[in-house]
């Protein structure tokens, strides 16, 4: 039978603004091709679950401590993610790093958002507001948000879309950070998302 629309899990650390984004754009039908069936937070007590609650997505709390080591923690997110028959996986401040053994397995199908414009400031140590402090701290003039697919390299796949910010006088890390948020990751990241949903869903 031909799937109406490609499900969605979305992997969160934090209070899950990204996953809002995500859910409010399947709520207003500018994501239409897929569907966030989801929620796996590595993190208790992260906001994001709270969000998925209220949203009545299914959620699930897999921390990588109680799994007790990397490779035990990557079965657990496959087995969920493989019991929901995900199509799409969408990292949305998800602060875990993934292995080669679990990225190659979802090959172009892993999604991460990155508050900058890539290949600047970005890699390994460079999430949230180090991000921005990073910035600022090199006086650059035009920072930004990147979608990817994600693979072995942080922050090293194929890049889908991007969206310059201008940094202003007087700019903190908080409100540069909130400035990316609201004009770049909130508008590229449901763009994305549903371009490869209607892709995967076009392949069948």
């Amino acid at each position: 039978m031909e799937k109406k629309k490609a499900r969605i899990a979305v992997l969160v650390s934090g209070g899950g603004t990204n996953l809002q984004a995500i859910l409010d754009a399947e709520a207003s039908g500018l994501l239409r091709s897929g569907e966030v069936t989801l929620v796996i937070s590595d993190r208790a007590g992260a906001y994001a679950l709270t969000r998925a609650e209220k949203a009545g997505v299914p959620a699930r709390l897999i921390e990588k401590k109680a799994a007790g080591s990397q490779v035990a923690f990557e079965e657990k997110l496959t087995e969920a993610l493989e019991e929901n028959g995900t199509d799409l996986i969408v990292l949305a401040g998800f602060l875990s790093i993934l292995s080669e053994r679990f990225t190659s397995r979802f090959a172009r199908r892993i999604l991460n958002v990155h508050p900058s414009l890539i290949p600047s400031f970005c890699g390994a140590g460079f999430y949230g507001l180090k991000v921005h402090e990073a910035a600022l701290a090199r006086g650059v003039k035009v920072t930004g948000a990147t979608v990817h697919f994600v693979n072995e390299i942080p922050d090293g796949g194929e890049i889908l879309a991007q969206k310059a910010v201008d940094i202003l006088p007087g700019d903190t890390p908080e409100t540069l950070q909130r400035r990316v948020m609201e004009q770049a990751e909130w508008v590229i990241l449901p763009r994305s998302v549903e371009k490869v949903c209607a892709d995967i869903l076009a392949r069948g």
